[in-house]
């Protein structure tokens, strides 16, 4: 368990560290002409064809899985990818980036709240608190009191941002669907395997991301300009590959991965490092130096990773400590001589 929970944390940070990359990648081709819808198209589409041969394969035999999951998939595709994207850009629209930001990562408290309602796992005061640290982190991060800047409608769609966040945590962590069995018992379905769930839901996204383009909802504009990254100036095809491969179909598989073996909520808290890692590329690549303000952030979001982490381990002891108890118990009754 421990060892899972572990290799879990490395896979959720690499996602984290994979979709921190977008930022950078995308600014450098937005420099240069390019539209975010447009960016933003290429990237999925292009992720969900390289992923597609793998995923054939992998579904080799077990074709009933993807058609039992039509409900899990279509929820990933078109809510955690498509719409969750539309709805940051149109947020960005009417807000500043960092209020926008701000506003989707609400979605933790969401997967904390969906946990509490789904399953009962009412939030202790340790994670509470947790929560609270990593919040203030991502405020610090994002800089948001440096360009305050709020609309209603603004507002709404950084929220419904944040629903497409919390349904991406909640979808990945477990992604098998229920059916009815002849006596109406409801029965798990195997989950899909990540890949085939991110390629499937990667398809969707793009189906949602070119009808929303088709329809002029979208504007989506691009040149063959050449880009400037890392400080120097190169073939816009980097930039497009770095986050079809890296911030796209990798970030989703291994996030996946990571966020079934951590589970939703512990996932969501540190999908919260993608921000720190945004911060960390675009001084790398955009040469964009972070704030001493932003870097206190970066600690204070690890620092309230850590303390839910804390309180999920303390969790584990109490429940394995209740379950030895409970064993003891019934070892006891079983030996005790009849009255």
């Amino acid at each position: 368990m421990t060892t899972g929970r572990g290799t879990g944390l490395v896979l959720a940070l690499a996602s984290a560290a994979a979709f921190g990359t977008s930022g950078a990648l995308a600014g450098s081709l937005i420099a240069v002409g390019w539209s975010p819808a447009a960016a933003v198209l290429v990237r999925v589409s292009l992720a969900a064809l390289v992923l597609t041969v793998p995923a054939v394969l992998a579904l080799r035999g077990r074709w009933h899985a993807l058609r039992g999951s039509v409900r899990t998939i279509l929820a990933y595709g078109l809510v955690a990818v498509a719409g969750a994207q539309l709805a940051y850009f149109y947020a960005v629209s009417h807000l500043s980036v960092g209020v926008a930001l701000l506003l989707e990562y609400q979605g933790i408290v969401l997967v904390v709240a969906w946990a509490w309602l789904r399953h009962g796992r009412r939030p202790r005061p340790l994670m509470l608190a947790g929560a609270g640290l990593a919040l203030v982190g991502l405020v610090l991060v994002l800089d948001v009191f440096g360009g305050v800047r709020l609309d209603g409608i603004g507002v709404l769609w950084g929220l419904a941002a944040a629903v497409g966040l919390a349904v991406y945590f909640v979808v990945a962590s477990q992604s098998g669907d229920e059916t009815r069995s002849e006596n109406g018992a409801a029965v798990a379905r195997a989950p899909v395997p990540p890949l085939v769930l991110s390629c499937a839901g990667l398809w969707i996204g793009a189906a949602g991301l070119a009808l929303a383009a088709a329809t002029g909802v979208l504007s989506v504009d691009a040149t063959t300009a050449p880009v400037r990254l890392a400080g120097r100036s190169m073939s816009w095809l980097v930039p497009v590959l770095g986050l079809s491969l890296v911030a796209a179909a990798l970030a989703y598989v291994v996030g996946t991965l990571g966020a079934r073996l951590l589970g939703a909520t512990l996932a969501s808290f540190v999908g919260l490092t993608e921000v720190v890692f945004a911060v960390l590329f675009a001084w790398i690549l955009l040469g964009q130096l972070p704030t001493p303000v932003q870097l206190v952030g970066g600690l204070v979001v690890v620092a309230g990773i850590a303390v839910v982490r804390a309180d999920e381990l303390r969790g584990a002891r109490s429940s394995g400590a209740t379950a030895v108890e409970g064993r003891r118990d019934e070892l006891v009754a079983a030996e005790a001589p009849p009255a």
